[in-house]
């Protein structure tokens, strides 16, 4: 006889299967974008917990007809906006199992195959993108963790892990700086804030017109803080920024933070992935030089968030930095195998790597090239459109997948705030349609808006009728 929980589970977990079966067959029955108003979720549903248990059927009804209206489809192949969070069937079965299995993989013993198919995992992603032999690999939630590991790493580092043993007492830490490119991630003034370094201590280096760091300009950055008594401590490099995927040049960056002995930390979060194309490998001429370095397989590698891949020279270095052990973590074991544990800032760990592994296998290498190159195809024949019709303008260069544009047609003499008031309306009238989703950013002050074509399930059809809605909605303007 089956329990009660258990022929619930059976009953709902056959019905749960067949509707993200039937969801992923029709997502583009969907709107892209959600489609209400602030509060009118929260205004459907109860204000205090219930007092009884509630049937299984009533909470997947309101699951269906109030939680999933509410929802921006990141997995519509019309998705074009900020950057992908993407999934696939095998992915989304691995953490169906995950959830299953319910471990907490702190440490080896916690959880052997955890362990040691992370391992094995981060080394074949190592092989993938052709980084050096002595890189190793741990899985983190997201770049911004993995960035901010890195920094607490470079801190200790240049410290002599002073700052760990003593905090910031017995130093300013207005001492310690931080190099990045004006066009840098958010997550790294977080990190540079939580590290306790202070925003100050963040030197924004210039970029060229192409958008990427200029590698003079860090140079002479940290000569000056270097004459003034200050102790340069890490630089971050970007590979694919948010807002236009430029790319810092890795080479001489790295041979100045080499000269210098500073910590070289890139983030490589979107376009990372496409260097496991042997055409692209070039986006990391120069990892070599790098103390760390993050990609995402959860953004562009078919792999459900959250999945950060994060490999650093010295794992040294971080299990220095962040290794607690206190007597109820001790086992016989600690000296033969890894315990990711120290590899990262949180104690509990999730066992990422088995849908990292679904994926891998499920689609080869080969198949995870044929659809990346299929990806940044479309982007250039989207660019070549854009460069077809005179109504428009590109903002940057397209380096991997994403094509940053406005609206700007040559015999109209618009203002700044002109063409920034008709491309919000263009990319408002766009996303309210519900056909497709894109955002926006601001590239040297001027109002870009942004298309990123890295959904799993994007095909050619789709960039064809977002060309198509655009071209409809710039007659109006």
């Amino acid at each position: 006889m089956l329990k009660v929980d258990e022929e619930i589970f059976l009953k709902y977990g056959h019905e749960f299967i067949d509707w993200i079966a039937d969801y992923m067959d029709h997502i583009e029955d969907y709107p892209v974008m959600a489609k209400v108003e602030p509060g009118e979720i929260a205004s459907r549903l109860p204000t205090a917990p219930p007092d009884e248990p509630e049937s299984m059927e009533a909470i997947f009804n309101d699951f269906k007809h109030i939680i999933v209206p509410g929802m921006t489809h990141w997995q519509h192949p019309s998705f074009f906006a900020y950057f992908p969070a993407n999934s696939s069937a095998p992915s989304v079965l691995a953490e169906l199992l995950t959830a299953a299995l319910g471990a907490q993989c702190m440490i080896w013993q916690t959880s052997p195959a955890a362990t040691e198919l992370e391992e094995v995992v981060m080394d074949w992603l190592r092989q993938m993108l052709n980084l050096p032999d002595n890189f190793c690999g741990v899985i983190q939630d997201t770049a911004s963790t993995s960035t901010l590991a890195a920094l607490l790493c470079a801190r200790e580092r240049v410290t002599n892990f002073d700052v760990n043993l003593h905090g910031f007492k017995k130093g300013s830490p207005r001492d310690l700086i931080i190099y990045a490119s004006e066009e840098v991630h958010s997550s790294i003034e977080k990190g540079v804030k939580i590290a306790g370094f202070g925003k100050d201590n963040l030197r924004l280096i210039p970029a060229g017109p192409d958008f990427a760091m200029l590698p003079e300009e860090l140079e002479k950055a940290i000569e000056n803080d270097k004459k003034a008594g200050r102790l340069p401590c890490c630089v971050v490099a970007t590979v694919g920024t948010t807002s236009s995927t430029a790319m810092d040049p890795l080479k001489p960056i790295g041979e100045i933070c080499e000269r210098h002995r500073i910590w070289f930390h890139v983030d490589g979060a979107l376009a990372g992935t496409a260097a496991i194309l042997p055409e692209m490998r070039h986006l990391l001429d120069g990892i070599e030089h790098a103390d760390s370095f993050v990609f995402n397989p959860h953004k562009w590698m078919f792999t459900n968030f959250d999945c950060s891949a994060y490999f650093c020279k010295d794992p040294k270095s971080l299990t220095s930095t962040f290794e607690i052990l206190p007597e109820y973590l001790k086992t016989d074991l600690d000296r033969r195998v890894k315990n990711f544990r120290d590899w990262g800032i949180p104690l509990g760990r999730r066992f990422r790597a088995l849908k990292l592994w679904f994926v891998i296998r499920h689609f080869g290498i080969k198949g995870l090239r044929e659809k990346i190159r299929t990806h940044l195809e479309l982007a250039r024949e989207f660019e070549s459109w854009l460069r077809e019709d005179p109504r428009f303008e590109l903002m940057a260069p397209v380096s991997v997948n994403l094509v940053c544009f406005r609206y700007n047609p040559p015999e109209r003499s618009l203002t700044e705030e002109e063409l920034e008031n008709i491309n919000k309306n263009l990319m408002d009238e766009l996303n309210r349609s519900g056909n497709m989703y894109v955002t926006h950013t601001k590239l040297k002050e001027k109002f870009t808006i942004r298309l990123v074509v890295g959904q799993t399930n994007t095909g050619r059809e789709h960039v064809q009728r977002a060309w198509a809605s655009i071209q409809e909605a710039a007659k109006d303007l």
